[in-house]
């Protein structure tokens, strides 16, 4: 199975990709400027921010290159130069290099720039879950170079979303069920969630979108051994017993194993990580275990990433960047319904 890319993306998507280096081994956008959510209207939409990330084989090469084509594009940290901007994005948060509130053709986008080694290791390990997270939800492919491994890593990242679902929802579920877990993981343990993001974000993103999650985990439900689907009646069935579970948990993400065991066994007696994955899947709260081992992962990455972004940003846009969170999330919080309404 691989994975769906939209090559009709339009002239847009093309004219902004064509003003970056083009040595580019995977790009995508994601985001509310590119899918429809929930409450969001056309006209809305196109205002609102594109998001972008583009995997890159050689990023001093490519900073390099992009410094002399886009320089405004950068914080003060230009000065640093493009063999010190690769380390920063190496080295801290969740190895990705932001640069954020760029006018380009008539849009305000903004891109994270991650080696395709980095990419890979997270999609296959969930390291920091950050970019990994970004690609369990629909996406538009831009541009996938034809390499196997990384082809390899984005298919693991979808089952291992599938996987850690499963174990955290209960015997049978519905499609959007599965979809709005799968959402979620990547914010679960995002302190942006309490602060920064409009709460109801997850439900806004599968309600019109659930076509979208369908072309992209289809193929997967069909053909996993653990799960009865029903795509007609879109409805799922999963194995709950012990040794169901523990087949899960042994499928899961090396990273998210270990903060299982972490979790479990926080004194580190030495016990196998097969044996205390053994014990969780007898566990009832087998699945709050799991959610645990994620919100840690993505706790992390997410502090470390914004701290980053401060500097990637520069002050002025991070302010900027910032307050535009916040009135999103204004907005999300007056949307709900009061109790006296609901009464």
């Amino acid at each position: 199975m691989t994975l769906p890319a939209v090559h009709n993306t339009g002239v847009l998507y093309r004219r902004i990709l064509s003003q970056f280096p083009q040595d580019i081994s995977l790009a995508f956008a994601y985001g509310s400027g590119v899918f429809k959510q929930h409450g969001t209207s056309q006209g809305q939409m196109e205002k609102n921010m594109l998001d972008f990330v583009f995997a890159v084989d050689d990023p001093v090469t490519w900073h390099t290159l992009n410094l002399l084509q886009n320089r405004k594009h950068y914080s003060i940290l230009k000065l640093l130069g493009p063999t010190k901007i690769s380390s920063i994005q190496n080295e801290h948060g969740a190895a990705v290099y932001y640069n954020t509130l760029v006018p380009v053709d008539g849009r305000i986008i903004k891109y994270g720039v991650i080696s395709t080694a980095s990419l890979i290791d997270d999609l296959m390990h969930w390291k920091t879950l950050y970019v990994a997270g970004r690609l369990h939800k629909p996406v538009k492919m831009l541009a996938q170079s034809e390499n196997g491994k990384l082809r390899a890593a984005l298919v693991a990242n979808l089952k291992s979303a599938v996987t850690a679902s499963f174990l955290m929802l209960p015997e049978s579920f519905t499609e959007e069920d599965l979809f709005l877990q799968i959402a979620g993981l990547s914010y679960a343990g995002d302190f942006r969630m309490v602060l920064g993001e409009d709460k109801s974000k997850v439900a806004n993103i599968v309600k019109d979108n659930i076509q979208h999650f369908k072309i992209l985990y289809s193929n997967i439900l069909k053909d996993c051994p653990q799960a009865v689907y029903k795509p007609q009646q879109g409805k799922l069935e999963v194995d709950k017993s012990p040794e169901g579970q523990f087949t899960q948990l042994m499928a899961l993400p090396r990273t998210l194993q270990q903060r299982i065991t972490k979790l479990v066994d926080p004194a580190g007696k030495n016990r196998d990580v097969e044996e205390i994955l053994l014990q969780v899947a007898q566990d009832p709260d087998c699945g709050a275990v799991v959610q645990q081992g994620i919100s840690s992962i993505v706790k992390s990455s997410s502090i470390t990433q914004s701290i980053k972004g401060i500097a990637t940003a520069g002050m002025w846009k991070t302010v900027s960047y910032s307050s535009k969170k916040l009135m999103k999330m204004w907005k999300g919080w007056r949307r709900k319904p009061s109790v006296s309404q609901m009464s």
